[in-house]
């Protein structure tokens, strides 16, 4: 099908905004790109929210813990949750809503993680920050009431890029990936790259710009440790429920990474939004049927996790 007409819409908008806009963004109009879009997120349901602190961390690491109504005292499954916004931008506001629909329609704990971001902290900090949260968790789950045969990963764009290395790095066993408009290498040379490299609301040069603001001297763009598609071995990978969109810059290596994984022996779930654009489970808000597949991914969490004996 052809791109949805809101979502038609709203990149006419943004294109008209930006024409009124002198010169390539700079790191801060890129933060405040990131702030601006969550205005646009869908309605935020009723959830039982907590932040808390790592404090063993070196930085302490900020934490903020998200809960379906009522069942604060259960042991539930739960989500480590890493926000997009290219390593240099977004927060836990940013993807409040986000997390909090995840946890309401999943019916799962999503704990998401207060990264470190770039260029101020670039390569590895952000990554040791994953790392340090996803074994603390498995390591005390008790603490947050999470059930330890059900703790999974997710994560959108940048963030299901973190997720995915930190799940591995961590060593920690998990029992499920959730990755949302993955990037899966940070120059990767694709087909849907080169055709959506303008006018989807992530450009190809945002992309380029976002990974010279987060690398260090020496680290190649298909490190496996930035490029998770460039792993050489993906058995002991969790199970995954991936999505993307099929006007989205990224799908191609969505879909070379489900491969991989299957490949692996891993049991994995694709999903491609047809009509939809990159970061479309924050528009829904503007984007109706964004709103509805943001909810139908949550309610395959809760089916994904529910299949995993507790």
């Amino acid at each position: 099908m052809g791109l949805d007409r809101r979502a038609r819409r709203f990149l006419d908008l943004l294109a008209a905004s930006a024409r009124d806009s002198a010169g390539a963004p700079d790191l801060s109009d890129l933060r405040e790109a990131s702030v601006g879009l969550a205005a646009f997120a869908g309605p935020t349901p009723k959830v039982e929210r907590r932040d808390e602190i790592l404090a063993d961390c070196a930085p302490s690491l900020a934490l903020r813990h998200y809960c379906p109504p009522g069942r604060s005292e259960a042991e539930l499954p739960a989500l480590v949750y890493f926000h997009g916004g290219g390593w240099i931008s977004g927060g836990l506001e940013t993807h409040d809503a986000l997390c909090a629909t995840l946890a309401a329609r999943g019916m799962c704990r999503v704990i998401a993680v207060d990264y470190r971001l770039a260029p101020e902290h670039r390569f590895p900090r952000a990554l040791e920050d994953g790392v340090a949260a996803v074994r603390a968790i498995r390591a005390d789950p008790r603490r947050f009431g999470v059930d330890p045969r059900r703790l999974g990963i997710a994560g959108d764009s940048a963030g299901a890029n973190l997720a995915v290395v930190a799940a591995r790095a961590s060593g920690a066993p998990l029992a499920l990936q959730v990755l949302l408009c993955p990037v899966m290498e940070p120059l990767g040379r694709t087909r849907s790259r080169e055709k959506l490299a303008r006018g989807y609301l992530i450009e190809e040069a945002t992309l380029a710009r976002y990974w010279d603001y987060y690398r260090v001297d020496g680290l190649a763009p298909d490190d496996p440790r930035v490029a998770p598609l460039r792993a050489k071995d993906f058995a002991g990978m969790p199970p995954a429920l991936i999505h993307t969109a099929e006007f989205d810059p990224l799908r191609d290596e969505a879909e070379l990474y489900a491969q991989a994984l299957a490949r692996a022996g891993i049991r994995v779930a694709l999903t491609t939004h047809a009509g939809l654009i990159h970061h479309f489970y924050g528009l829904g808000a503007v984007i109706p049927a964004a709103q509805a597949a943001l909810e139908r991914i949550a309610e395959e969490v809760r089916e994904a996790f529910a299949g995993i004996e507790g």
